[in-house]
């Protein structure tokens, strides 16, 4: 068992909000994080304006999250100057070295390809909050909709892992008793579209959730 698992609290991020309504509708259903795209391939992108709408309606108590994939440190200092982010999310090949240059807490996105080797990418990101895991694409950086194999998934893990990969309410709770993960993190599962969240799926995820944690 990851030893950063806790049996009576399993935390959950919804990530790619690009309206107010969605993320406060989140905040108020019981989510522990939010996550913003700052990568302007994605349909889930969001700029600086946007951004500070939504956190300008988000209440007290919930951790925003900024995700960058192989950004310049320019573009990440001038987010992190007009955006109130607790932690920074860096989805690409980006060094430890870069991560940690912004005296931001953050948590690296391993994509699960076959030959990953996750003791050797915790020696490197040893200073991590966390290492999110998600499918991976040779074509796409993530937001795909698909699961890995999670019996890849040592359970003598230094870091805490945070699932991600194609989680939805049908299999939620089927991936927390697997791999019992410190968070799971959740996108396209919970939309009606790409980057629209819908609000009924988001209660059955987070129901799912915490059915799980009261039958413990």
């Amino acid at each position: 068992m990851n030893k950063f698992y806790s049996p009576g609290r399993t935390r959950v991020k919804i990530c790619g909000f690009t309206r107010p309504e969605d993320a406060t509708s989140a905040a108020h259903l019981g989510v522990d994080a939010i996550g913003l795209v700052f990568y302007p391939p994605s349909p889930r992108n969001v700029d600086i304006v946007v951004a500070r709408k939504i956190l300008g309606e988000l209440p007290a108590f919930v951790s925003v999250v900024a995700l960058f994939v192989d950004e310049g440190s320019n573009r990440i200092e001038q987010v992190l100057d007009q955006v109130d982010v607790d932690l920074l999310q860096f989805h690409g090949d980006e060094s430890p070295g870069f991560c940690r240059s912004f005296g931001v807490p953050y948590i690296k996105v391993v994509r699960m390809a076959d030959r990953v080797d996750l003791e050797e990418i915790q020696e490197r990101f040893s200073d991590a909050r966390g290492l999110l895991l998600d499918a991976y694409h040779p074509g796409e950086k993530g937001g795909t909709g698909k699961s890995f194999d999670w019996a890849r998934i040592p359970d003598n893990c230094q870091l805490p892992i945070i699932l991600a990969g194609g989680l939805s309410s049908e299999n939620v709770k089927h991936a927390i008793a697997s791999v019992r993960p410190y968070a799971v993190d959740v996108s396209s599962g919970v939309e009606s579209a790409k980057g629209i969240k819908d609000v009924a799926k988001m209660v059955g995820f987070l129901n799912e959730v915490n059915e799980l944690e009261r039958a413990r």
